[in-house]
């Protein structure tokens, strides 16, 4: 589903965030399925290396010099965000900038251009990706 341009465009960083949340949770678990993880057990556990806040500031510092302007704009309007809360055992600037990967990939998600999210994804977890593949995590 796709929301108009122009909404998508004004919405603020929170927003964009709070779709974005479900977007990597979504391509977590498609990267899970996909690489053979068939143990219920071990999906929250491999999880945690796409979905923290560690690691998703980690995703943004890889993809942020590939993006374009106008994606780096959201991207800052995501970490840059009013936040009232941050999860405990996160740095506040960990939490900033995940909160701008998850807006991104909500931004991206919401316009349509899902295979630019997936891209995004693929090279900001590849190591991640690899490992599970290899079974070296």
């Amino acid at each position: 589903m796709t929301l108009d341009l122009k909404a998508v465009t004004e919405m603020n960083g929170t927003s964009l965030a709070y779709a974005g949340d479900a977007v990597v949770e979504l391509f977590v678990r498609t990267s899970l399925l996909s690489l053979g993880v068939t143990d219920t057990g071990r999906y929250n556990e491999l999880a945690l290396h796409f979905v923290t806040a560690r690691a998703q500031s980690e995703a943004y510092a890889k993809i942020e010099p590939e993006l374009s302007d106008g994606e780096k704009e959201i991207l800052k309007r995501g970490r840059n965000a009013k936040l009232t809360h941050r999860p405990k055992n996160q740095t506040q600037s960990d939490y900033r900038r995940a909160t701008g990967f998850e807006a991104l990939m909500g931004y991206l998600y919401l316009t349509g251009n899902v295979k630019r999210a997936e891209e995004l994804f693929k090279k900001a977890y590849i190591d991640i990706i690899d490992g599970i593949a290899h079974k070296n995590l």
